[in-house]
């Protein structure tokens, strides 16, 4: 019994370090490594961040959109790529959104204000967070959460469905929910 506890420590130990290295352990390999921008200011208070979204998108007739999630997620950063350089799901942002990226960091390494600072933002965003990360909430003109978005839901393979993530955004464009 000993022996086999022995062994599924050092196979969890081998995966541990895989997972921080980037090395598969089959072959030697490295995964692919993806440069993606920082797109999460981590220096500003998400509240006030979300209230002048709030204030400028009343201004313009917009929702706001808030990407919940942080610059420790893969797959934040690779939403905020594809929808940067897919040019079709840019217009329909750009023109019926103000867009943002709300930075969440729930780790108790950030301290307890920053701690508080995540849970006051949870509690705002209807415990968005519940979906995992990136989460997709939509506020109306008055900062009123009328929809919150898996964003698992959008995606395909490594990357987001352009389908998918066109008939997201179309279908909660100001015109679409107030018809």
């Amino acid at each position: 019994m000993k022996r086999k506890i022995v062994v599924l420590f050092a196979i969890l130990s081998v995966i541990a370090v895989d997972a921080q290295t980037g090395i598969f352990p089959s072959d030697g390999s490295k995964r692919p490594e993806v440069e993606q921008k920082k797109v999460y200011n981590e220096d500003i208070d998400p509240i006030e961040q979300i209230d002048q979204a709030i204030v400028r998108a009343k201004s313009k007739g917009k929702f706001v959109i808030c990407q919940v999630g942080g610059n420790w997620c893969p797959w934040c950063l690779r939403f905020a790529d594809f929808i940067t350089n897919d040019t079709t799901i840019r217009k329909v942002i750009d023109e019926n959104f103000e867009y943002i990226h709300v930075n969440y960091n729930p780790r108790k390494s950030q301290g307890a204000e920053k701690l508080e600072q995540g849970k006051i933002l949870m509690k705002r965003l209807n415990n968005a967070g519940r979906f995992g990360f990136p989460v997709f909430v939509i506020l109306d003109e008055e900062g009123k959460v009328i929809h919150i978005q898996d964003s698992s839901l959008l995606e395909e393979g490594e990357g987001y469905n352009q389908k998918k993530v066109l008939g997201f955004f179309k279908g909660w464009t100001p015109k679409a929910v107030k018809n």
